[in-house]
């Protein structure tokens, strides 16, 4: 077995991978690497489009809190990181230490807030990446 190793090749003796093994390596690597490059931008987005809908969610829950408390809906979710004393002179919160951001600047600045105050409702969204989140 070690004769294998040690046995004179090609020219001069010199030992080495040869130009064609050399070009199947390189070749290899790059079909692997036009595999997996799409697939991780893949995953990055759906961790992206998950973070935007746990903090919708984060942030609906933080909302109907607050509107329990104070009896109305906030009117903007700055609200929701103070100190709220609500008509029967009861103190609660701060409902969420801080507003979460999107996930990248695709997704805008700040999370959109909707209120509907003839139905007393609100909506919480965002889009990006391809898709649109909102609650409730």
């Amino acid at each position: 077995m070690t004769r294998f190793w040690y046995t004179r090749r090609g020219l001069g003796g010199q030992k080495g991978f040869t130009l064609i093994e050399l070009m199947i390596v390189v070749a290899i690597i790059g079909i692997l690497a036009a595999i997996a490059v799409p697939l991780y931008a893949n995953m990055q987005a759906r961790a992206r489009i998950a973070k935007a809908q746990a903090d919708i969610r984060g942030l609906a829950s933080a909302v109907s809190i607050y509107t329990a408390h104070m009896g109305t809906l906030p009117s903007v979710l700055g609200l929701l990181t103070a100190i709220a004393t609500s008509p029967q002179n009861i103190t609660a919160g701060p409902f969420m230490a801080t507003i979460p951001t999107p996930p990248s600047t695709a997704w805008g600045a700040a999370y959109n807030f909707a209120i509907n105050a003839a139905l007393g409702t609100f909506t919480i969204s965002a889009a990006g990446d391809g898709a649109t989140v909102s609650a409730p």
